[in-house]
């Protein structure tokens, strides 16, 4: 694996820990991401192979995912695509 950047997400210690939540998916996805990067590196090195192939599908799919599952409000412009029904954001107001 390699060393943690500053864009590294971090465990909230204030988390459920009984619940998967965003954080501890972000930390997984990302040391998952970054484990496949340095295998996909070390397969390139070794030449073109199949096992080079389906790693660098799945870190395909994981980065996808890292995408989707990443914290973004909630507004009136993503709302359907979250939920997947029209409406409209709740305010506090």
């Amino acid at each position: 694996m390699t060393e943690q950047g500053d864009d590294a997400p971090q465990r909230d210690d204030k988390d459920d820990h009984d619940l998967l939540t965003y954080s501890e998916a972000a930390v997984r996805l990302y040391e998952e991401i970054e484990t496949l990067r340095l295998r996909v590196k070390q397969l390139g090195k070794a030449g073109e192979s199949e096992a080079l192939t389906k790693t660098q599908a799945r870190l395909a799919v994981l980065e996808g995912a890292r995408d989707r599952n990443s914290r973004q409000p909630i507004n009136d412009d993503n709302f359907e695509k979250f939920f997947g029904y029209k409406g409209a954001a709740r305010r506090n107001v």
